[in-house]
């Protein structure tokens, strides 16, 4: 197994276990107690997860991204009329990447029976929607695949984006703020969102509102280079008008 792939998997372990020794890790990946210390030191300096006195691994709960079960069941109705509104958005013949994510899937599912669109999507979830779709030409990114998530990151998701030209980058986010912009707590995480939004002439963001207005530790994208937001009706006005105000083209769902 490669660092970059085993240093994924630890997070997705103790992500799903709270908690871990050093020991337990070391068993559960089959590497020496040193290497899973270098990688502990490694993921620590990104903020992702901290370790404590006698090699307890412990996460931070308020510096990491839910899991993928509970966001898949927080703001469920509202994350549907934004995939709804998203979808009425891509025009036929259109190239389009749907990132990785709770609200992209319910895109992704608007999408069925509509025909000549390829979708580029480094989600599991999201192209197994699309299976039956013949109309949608699938294109999925390759990488390491998130056990928890179903989604794949690394070297091969970011070589591939890096090639592609298309229409529209769809991206998911845990945070956006007019100020800061997109923010993330994993930075393994961000490489592939940049690529995705490079591949794309035009940047459109699906936040539910209780994203709105909130910071993490890595930069994925200044404010200016995104173009629209979609969120949902419940967003409020002084959650909204920030975003107008910096030439964002904000549609409520």
């Amino acid at each position: 197994m490669l660092a970059a792939e085993r240093k994924l998997r630890i997070i997705e372990y103790v992500k799903e276990n709270r908690v871990a020794t050093v020991a337990a890790l070391s068993k559960e990946f089959q590497v020496h107690e040193a290497t899973i210390r270098r990688d502990l030191a490694e993921i620590e300096q990104e903020g992702i997860l901290r370790r404590t006195h006698g090699g307890v691994v412990v996460d931070k709960p308020t510096n990491m991204e839910a899991s993928f079960s509970e966001r898949a069941n927080e703001q469920v109705e509202q994350k549907m009329r934004i995939g709804k509104k998203a979808a009425e958005l891509i025009e036929d013949g259109e190239h389009v990447i749907l990132d990785s994510g709770t609200t992209t899937i319910h895109i992704a599912r608007n999408l069925v029976n509509r025909s000549n669109i390829t979708v580029v999507t480094n989600d599991i979830n999201v192209a197994a929607e699309l299976r039956d779709a013949r109309g949608i030409n699938v294109l999925v990114t390759g990488g390491i695949l998130y056990h928890s998530s179903f989604m794949l990151n690394g070297m091969f998701t970011d070589r591939l984006l890096q090639t592609l030209h298309v229409q529209k980058a769809f991206i998911g986010t845990p945070m956006i703020h007019s100020q800061y912009g997109l923010t993330h707590p994993e930075a393994l995480l961000v490489p592939a969102k940049q690529n995705m939004m490079k591949a794309a002439q035009e940047i459109i963001v699906v936040a539910d509102h209780t994203k709105i207005g909130k910071v993490s530790l890595h930069t994925v994208a200044p404010i200016h280079e995104i173009h629209a937001l979609i969120t949902g009706t419940e967003a409020t006005e002084n959650q909204i008008k920030p975003f107008r105000d910096c030439g964002i083209e904000v549609i409520t769902a």
